[in-house]
């Protein structure tokens, strides 16, 4: 037996990689907002801008989480590839943006589904083993 890290499948690698671009765009509108702020929307801004940061910072923190295998980390990048669905949504009269929320939500939501990264984030590390190619051999 090996004593090896096992290797992280690549649907988990996009995944995480996805969710780290998210979190970081959002830690840079939050830079973007409050380097806006205009005197009659202080408050607006100042708790926009903190949203984002919190958000933003939830995302990182679950991807890495995420990809050390811990599954409780799941399920909020779930809620943020789906909330970026429904933003592409909502930008759908600029199709620039909207396909861009769009191809970046959709890849981050099949990579956190993908049964490899449902295997590697299994509770039984030998069943994601044999669940990561093995054929059924069964009779």
């Amino acid at each position: 037996m090996s004593t090896t890290t096992p290797q992280v499948p690549a649907p988990l690698q996009l995944a995480t990689a996805v969710a780290a671009v998210e979190g970081l765009a959002l830690l840079v509108l939050a830079v973007v907002q409050v380097a806006s702020l205009s005197g009659d929307r202080v408050a607006l801004g100042v708790t926009t801008a903190i949203f984002f940061v919190g958000f933003g910072a939830l995302v990182l923190a679950c991807a890495r989480a995420v990809r050390e295998r811990h599954t409780w980390a799941r399920g909020p990048l779930l809620l943020a590839q789906l909330i970026t669905l429904g933003l592409a949504w909502n930008f759908r009269a600029d199709i620039l943006v909207a396909a861009v929320l769009l191809v970046v939500g959709a890849a981050g939501l099949a990579g956190l589904v993908h049964p490899q990264t449902t295997a590697a984030l299994a509770d039984d590390p030998e069943g994601a083993d044999h669940a990561e190619g093995s054929e059924n051999t069964g009779g």
